[in-house]
């Protein structure tokens, strides 16, 4: 649509919100027609609104009548027909410089120190015959470490040396050795249970969670003929990292590594249910690809309640009380729902702070070792966590 034709509905809809009584009712809004004949019915779900006016039921714009309803829920338009002059406030954050600092300086030095003592608790596996393995603890260590400091495993050796030297490690782990070891499948359970114990410092802080998805870039390359477009595809293959987060400290409680070809929903289950066996669960909020009762009732059987939007055609009959229930306190209690609905926007920070410090993409080949890395990078993720609250909070973290 033209930007005149936007502007020209607008001032249409500010004149029937000065000149005419819009009444609001159970349904909706009752909006006058501006012809005298009748009135039209603006609906909204929280997430957009509907009129039944022939205009917007026919282009799907934003109509007159829609833009009258909006002046007068924003008080744009006061009671006795003036425009009100509004203006933009940005809403900011206090933060404590002070500790964000110290905690940034200190990071990589308290990181290597967290991560011997974490791994130093793994076991040895039993010697059976041939030539002896790798130290495991010093071998995990140097997996996530590397993945930490972002580097090759040639430029790696330095970093290795330097935690040899200050006692974090007893053995170097060869270059071969280590690249082995991220493409072993008994590995991914190991590194699934370190991202669980380093959540654990923060299960006294964190009650309210999100879940969400995102996706790590390979240099592997997928080709298929698509029949929709009568040509061959060809595009890279990325790896799918399911989580829960904390809303406040983004610690990440449970994680599932899965391929891109499969759905977000089925794999809430498994997340709040890691989750649950160590933190306190009162709130949990997702997108609309969440949606389901399945979904609501395996968070209300944790305790909590589960903030997520309902579709457009989405009604009340049939899928169970708990559903019924939240589907009318969405409906009716709009506002105070999408309060709690919200806070799912700090999984896209938990997202930006994982990206943007340990890359977006893997270096790995093969698909065990890409999971393998994606998990040691959720574990950099969490030990960073823990030491930022250690200066914000003054926790003492034990593994």
């Amino acid at each position: 649509m033209e930007q005149t034709q936007i502007l020209a509905r607008k001032q249409r809809g500010i004149e029937i919100a000065r000149t005419s009584r819009i009444e609001r009712t159970e349904r909706g809004w009752k909006v006058p027609s501006q012809s005298g004949n009748g009135f039209y019915m603006v609906v909204s779900n929280g997430l957009e609104a509907k009129c039944s006016c022939p205009d917007h039921e026919q282009h799907n714009y934003k109509c007159k009548h829609i833009w009258a309803v909006e002046m007068i829920v924003t008080h744009e338009v006061d009671n006795e027909g003036n425009v009100a002059i509004t203006k933009t406030v940005r809403k900011t954050y206090s933060q404590n410089w002070t500790n964000y600092n110290h905690s940034q300086q200190i990071e990589k030095s308290k990181l290597m120190e967290l991560l011997a003592d974490l791994t130093s608790k793994i076991q040895q596996p039993a010697y059976t015959f041939g030539r002896p393995n790798n130290q495991l603890s010093d071998t995990v260590y140097s997996m996530v470490f590397k993945v930490y400091c972002s580097l090759s495993s040639r430029r790696f050796t330095t970093d290795m040396q330097i935690a040899k030297e200050k006692g974090f490690i007893e053995n170097i782990t060869p270059r071969s050795s280590l690249s082995d070891y991220f493409n072993k499948v008994e590995i991914t359970l190991l590194l699934s249970q370190l991202v669980t114990i380093t959540s654990l410092p923060l299960k006294s802080v964190e009650t309210k969670f999100a879940v969400d998805s995102t996706g790590f870039g390979t240099s592997n390359f997928q080709r298929w003929f698509s029949f929709k477009h009568k040509r061959e595809i060809c595009s890279k293959r990325w790896v799918k990292c399911n989580f829960m987060t904390g809303v406040k400290t983004n610690i990440i409680s449970s994680v599932k590594i899965t391929s891109e070809f499969d759905n977000d929903s089925p794999e809430l289950k498994e997340l709040v249910n890691k989750t649950a066996e160590n933190f306190t669960m009162e709130e949990v909020s997702c997108d609309k690809a969440y949606l389901g009762r399945e979904n609501l009732e395996v968070i209300d059987e944790k305790g909590a309640v589960a903030y997520i939007p309902f579709k457009s055609n989405s009604h009340a009959k049939g899928n169970g009380v708990l559903w019924k229930k939240m589907y009318h306190f969405f409906m009716l209690n709009n506002e105070e729902f999408l309060e709690h609905y919200h806070l799912r926007s700090n999984a896209e920070t938990t997202v930006f702070m994982i990206k943007s410090k340990f890359g977006d993409s893997v270096r790995s080949k093969t698909w065990t070792a890409q999971i393998n890395e994606v998990l040691c990078k959720i574990i950099c993720h969490n030990i960073v966590c823990v030491i930022h609250e250690m200066s914000e909070l003054g926790i003492k973290p034990d593994f």
